[in-house]
């Protein structure tokens, strides 16, 4: 087994590295903000209920859209002032449906405007992106089949050569069944373009409940293979697994001989992000009673076949969160989405994770906080929910930690069921630098999803994958931010898909940048 470096992107003297992070403060602006959703349904919305950040009305700001079970999906325009406060108003937008489970912006078509995945009970639904945040069904005229089971996962990327993208949608239970709610679950299905529209779906089988899927370049391969994170059914063999989606192959599972590893967890999501400092990503994987934080045994050898090999830091590192921090409660908690950000801007992600019962399932905890895990410079991880203003007891599901007010801190919203959203700013005392960073490519893929972003200080490189899919039923689209310490600037420098790298490129800490193939970096300044 490789060694876990003790020290992650940092070169600070012994003394430096004693110290504890900066601990993040989040304003709770929930009352003042102006969104009122609440995720509603009985058991058949017991999972779902996401979030998806993303810019539809053109000034950079990030809006939200909103699943509302059995009740309407909606939208809220971004109003808030560069460091103000954050202040929202509704939109009519053409996505207000009943039945959304979940929602994540993807630019399907290339034409500078975000389009939606609607995961519902019952068809999914391709919404089209037009002009000041409105949007209208596409499912025809791209030829999308969504199909009527339960969905509540989603994925993209861009394969080599294509103009659209493909597509991985996961399921949890046929609603067609006579025993539903409580039998098999269904396979999950991989749409691959045809021209500009989608073929018929592919049957990624079996399906085992599928609650999280992430396509991702784990071993820096050049191509994103599609890994998936299943919830039950295990006494009929369910496992997380990890599809291989080699150019030209027909998708396969990996196997044990491989380097695979059978894992059985109740999967709820997933979340990528390199925080060993080697430029591969450790996973989370969210769980009832047992979370996991995956690394690579070995690194991938050059000229030998990468091995899916991993093991789990989780409680070596100190990132545990099956059991409440506080309130009182210590049964086993319960939870949701994962959300990699740097909070405090200090050079290193930190991890949110979303916590709530099921209802109120008896042997597992009823008040159960979220989590925000602080990655500190000896690789460890403290727990600060309680310090940071976060610790609140809403049966929560999906998140996001979105920089609302383009302030350079992240923000965050948390999704409850049968409770409104909580809208809190971040206002940390003595943040470090950061930069963020907006890709636009010509043509397909504009968004240059399957990228890698490298930024370099003296502190170490970061690395950064941009995905479309992970977390649990929602996700973001835009502005990807870095912290920097006590760095004043940073060398950057985009892997493109499927392309060549960019030349190393020396940028200003504090500032936004829109990053373009083949030219130097287009400094970027809020509006307002």
């Amino acid at each position: 087994m490789r060694a876990l470096p003790l020290v992650l992107l940092s070169a600070l003297p012994a003394q430096a590295q004693a110290q504890e992070p900066v601990l993040p403060r989040f304003l709770d602006e929930s009352a003042d903000a102006g969104i009122h959703s609440v995720y509603e349904g009985d058991w058949d919305y017991m999972v779902g209920g996401g979030v998806a950040a993303f810019d539809c009305s053109g000034d950079g700001f990030p809006d939200l859209a909103f699943a509302g079970g059995a009740g309407p999906a909606s939208l809220w325009r971004n109003l808030s002032e560069s460091g103000g406060a954050l202040h929202f108003e509704k939109v009519v937008s053409g996505i207000e449906m009943e039945a959304v489970t979940g929602l994540y912006p993807l630019d399907v078509d290339s034409d500078g405007m975000q389009d939606l995945m609607l995961l519902r009970q019952g068809e999914a639904v391709l919404m089209r992106g037009l002009p000041d945040c409105r949007f209208e069904r596409a499912n025809e005229s791209w030829k999308f089949d969504g199909g009527h089971a339960w969905h509540t996962a989603f994925s993209a990327t861009w394969e080599a050569g294509e103009s659209w993208p493909t597509l991985a949608l996961g399921t949890y239970i046929d609603p067609s069944e006579t025993f539903f709610p409580w039998g098999s679950c269904t396979d999950n299905r991989l749409y691959r373009p045809d021209g500009h529209a989608f073929a018929p779906p592919r049957a990624l089988k079996p399906g085992h409940c599928a609650l999280s899927i992430l396509f991702t370049d784990w071993a820096r391969q050049g191509w994103q293979d599609l890994r998936i994170s299943n919830d039950r059914e295990y006494y009929k063999g369910g496992q997380e697994q990890l599809w291989r989606m080699a150019p030209g192959e027909t998708p396969r599972l990996y196997t044990e001989e491989e380097g695979w590893r059978h894992l059985r967890i109740w999967g709820m999501g997933i979340a990528g992000r390199d925080i060993t400092g080697d430029g591969l990503p450790e996973y989370a994987l969210t769980s009832m009673a047992d979370n996991k934080l995956q690394t690579l045994v070995e690194p991938p050898v050059p000229g030998q076949a990468p091995r899916p090999d991993y093991t789990d830091i989780a409680f070596a590192r100190g990132a545990i969160a099956q059991r409440p921090y506080t309130g009182g409660d210590i049964r086993p908690s319960t939870a949701w989405h994962a959300e990699w950000a740097d909070v405090n801007n200090d050079g290193r992600p930190d991890l949110f994770i979303a916590k709530g019962n099921v209802a109120e399932m008896p042997d597992f905890a009823l008040q159960d906080p979220n989590n925000l895990l602080l990655l500190c410079e000896d690789g460890t991880f403290l727990e600060a929910g309680l310090e940071a203003g976060i610790a609140t007891f809403g049966i929560s599901r999906g998140g996001t930690l979105a920089d609302l007010n383009l302030d350079g801190l992240p923000d965050l919203v948390v999704t409850n069921r049968w409770e409104n959203v909580e809208i809190y700013r971040n206002a940390t005392d003595g943040a470090g630098h950061w930069l963020q960073i907006r890709l636009e490519q010509p043509g397909p893929n504009r968004d240059g999803v399957g990228a890698w972003i490298e930024i370099r200080t003296a502190a170490g490189t970061q690395a950064f994958e941009v995905t479309v899919g992970g977390g649990h039923a929602g996700g973001r689209m835009g502005w990807w931010h870095f912290g920097l310490g006590e760095a004043e600037e940073a060398e950057l420098r985009v892997l493109w898909p499927h392309g060549e790298a960019s030349p190393w490129e020396s940028l200003p800490a504090d500032s936004f940048h829109i990053l373009r193939p083949g030219a130097p970096a287009e400094r970027w300044t809020p509006p307002r």
